[in-house]
């Protein structure tokens, strides 16, 4: 452990190169540690053999290693308090009795991901463990209709479906019983399969257009089934960081959030208790060593969704812990 000072250091120096970041220079500690330049400079150097410190090439400040981080949250941190314009945000949506379950949850990643910049994901649990609730199809012109469904945890997904020729509304309508009659109850990781073996065989029997209507529909339903449990905010945050200037490391962090096999793993990886703040810095998740991830997890509906924050390793853990415990208590 590290003595009194260099404990004020370490938090001092994390907590300036995450708001400006620039090395931090021992000069400007000086009035806020109230000692000379030199002695700074001491206890910098120590910080810097034990690891929790690296010096850049282009200045003589320091900036937090990555152990300097995991040191910092573990040891340092302390959770600010919402202000009040963040909470006031978060409350007109967790308080707003007029929003379905998943526009609920997906503004208020929207609103956390705007206050942080970081990427915001909501993952749910297991698709064995969420079923069909209802297929609908509401027609908008001649050519395009709108299909909805809807889960048992209340979460909804609609598409726009372009129709390569006018089907009537009679069609669609058959068409869509059909899919119900077989589907609803249904856990979406058992649809394709119902999908394929028990309802495309009854579709084939009827006229051509509803065959045509019953594959759109299909391609709509295997995106909602790949996608239902998964919903994101703030995806290209991750261009606003001044530390993410390399072109293929971007590109390698926006193609892995493209990859919903990827993002569902990190549901995988074993947490403390259900309901604690998780994080991950660095090279402790598969993301990229200068990414951080920070989870928790909140049940709803009686299913068990995890919240996972994601980015630069410089971020304002402090805040970002207090912003994920609203949403989780309140939500």
């Amino acid at each position: 452990m590290l003595n009194n000072r260099q404990d004020e250091l370490l938090k001092l120096i994390v907590e300036e190169y995450v708001k400006n970041v620039r090395p931090v220079s021992s000069k400007s500690l000086c009035e806020s540690l109230k000692c000379s330049s030199a002695t700074i400079r001491s206890e910098m150097s120590m910080l810097e053999e034990l690891g929790l410190l690296e010096k850049t090439h282009t200045s003589s400040g320091r900036i937090p290693s990555e152990k300097g981080y995991r040191y910092y949250v573990d040891h340092l941190m302390v959770p600010k308090d919402l202000t009040g314009d963040d909470m006031l945000k978060l409350q007109t949506i967790v308080k707003n009795n007029q929003l379905i379950l998943s526009d609920s949850i997906m503004k208020s990643l929207e609103i956390i991901s705007e206050l942080t910049d970081c990427t915001i994901i909501s993952l749910g649990s297991s698709s064995n463990n969420t079923v069909v609730s209802k297929v609908e199809v509401i027609p908008i012109t001649d050519n395009s209709v709108v299909g909805i469904i809807v889960t048992d945890t209340g979460h909804v997904e609609n598409r726009n479906i372009m129709l390569n020729e006018k089907i009537s509304v009679t069609e669609i309508k058959q068409t869509v019983d059909i899919i119900n009659k077989y589907i609803v109850g249904t856990p979406l990781n058992e649809v394709n399969e119902k999908l394929e073996f028990e309802v495309k065989p009854i579709i084939g029997k009827n006229v051509t257009s509803q065959k045509k209507l019953f594959e759109m529909f299909c391609s709509f339903i295997n995106d909602v089934v790949s996608d239902s449990n998964i919903q994101m905010a703030g995806r290209n945050n991750i261009l606003k960081q001044p530390e993410f200037n390399d072109v293929s490391k971007i590109r390698n962090i926006l193609e892995k959030f493209d990859d919903r096999e990827f993002i569902k793993k990190i549901t995988d990886k074993k947490d403390n208790d259900e309901g604690d703040i998780n994080i991950y810095i660095g090279s402790e998740n598969a993301f990229d060593d200068d990414i951080s991830i920070i989870k928790t997890t909140y049940p709803i509906n009686g299913e068990n969704r995890t919240i996972a924050l994601i980015g630069p390793k410089r971020m304002e853990y402090d805040r970002v812990i207090t912003l994920l415990n609203y949403l989780r208590d309140n939500m």
